[in-house]
């Protein structure tokens, strides 16, 4: 029996006017809810009592399993400086959820390379290479919002300088740029206010800041507003002066990534290039291909190949990436 149109009109009509309640007044409710649970929930931090000083101490899971959370607790030279990397991507994931991952990774790869290409040695490099995907991964997150960091930076710094000469507190300064800045400058300042806000010294908050962000730019923040704390002046042309140094920094950093932008090019397609052929050779003639993984000195041949690869990147890699 076939539905009356009108029906189908008053379903698109209903449909039409469902859609766009929830798409002008729903949604950005919903949007303003998440950004505060997310500032409420980041980084939750209790306030204790130590021999009669309050101090401010971050209680964080290193992961969501209570027996693992434990052990990782007490191996703090490996938890620690992973804990403290994640916290520089952004990414909602423990460290026991990338060690896990990791491990998956590795197991994964080797299986496939075990039980599908019958060859076990190639399984060992190859599960190395995958366990190494997620740490590659959260390198390159960070980096990418570390980066983002530093072009919003400069106008961080010149919205704080504005709210100081127009009479405003450094924490009053803070607390605005962390609501008008986009992230990841914004949600740092805002835990910059947060933690002062619940009680930690200022003091101390610039130096987790400038420990959280791992730039220079961060530590001459920290380093100027702290001087001029200890011993005065003006610090809104402090700020001002700053600010256009890390943008002639910024400029300089562009300048060498131009110039050396055909090195960089050059480095990975040298680096691309041995595992591209042995992929085309290996869809043109794979019988031929499959001769160094059945016969053991091709699985030497490919180990070796794959050590050298590894090597060979590595040194292109740090011919290429210039300090500035």
């Amino acid at each position: 029996m076939p539905i009356p149109l009108p029906a189908i009109v008053f379903i698109a009509v209903l449909a039409v006017s469902f859609g766009t309640y929830w798409l002008l007044i729903l949604r950005p409710e919903q949007e303003q809810q998440r950004a505060l649970k997310k500032r409420l929930s980041v980084k939750r931090e209790s306030l204790l009592k130590d021999a009669g000083a309050g101090l401010l101490k971050q209680t964080q899971k290193l992961s969501e399993m209570p027996f693992f959370d434990r052990l990782l607790s007490q191996t703090s030279r490996i938890s620690e400086p992973l804990q403290r990397r994640l916290s520089s991507t952004g990414l909602k994931m423990t460290v026991g959820t990338l060690l896990l991952l990791s491990a998956t990774c590795g197991l994964a790869a080797y299986f496939v390379a075990a039980y599908f290409l019958r060859a076990p040695l190639v399984g060992i490099p190859l599960g190395l290479v995958a366990s190494y995907m997620p740490f590659a991964f959260v390198n390159f997150m960070r980096n990418r919002r570390l980066f983002k960091f530093e072009e919003q930076f400069p106008e961080a710094i010149d919205l704080l300088a504005r709210a100081l000469r127009a009479g405003h507190a450094f924490t009053t300064g803070v607390e605005l740029v962390g609501s008008e800045m986009p992230d990841p400058v914004g949600a740092e300042f805002r835990l910059m206010y947060d933690r002062q806000n619940f009680g930690m010294p200022v003091p101390d908050t610039l130096r987790n800041f400038a420990e959280r962000v791992p730039i220079i730019d961060a530590r001459f923040f920290a380093t100027a507003v702290l001087t001029q704390r200890e011993s005065g002046g003006n610090l809104s042309e402090v700020l001002d002066n700053l600010a256009n140094v890390i943008r002639e920094r910024f400029k300089v950093k562009r300048q060498v990534r131009v110039i050396s932008a055909h090195g960089r090019m050059t480095g990975w397609v040298l680096s691309a290039l041995p595992p591209a052929l042995a992929f085309a050779l290996f869809l043109i003639n794979p019988n031929q291909m499959m001769i160094l993984v059945r016969d053991p000195l091709g699985v030497q041949m490919i180990i070796i190949a794959v050590v050298l690869q590894v090597i060979g990147t590595l040194i292109i890699r740090k011919l290429v990436n210039i300090e500035y």
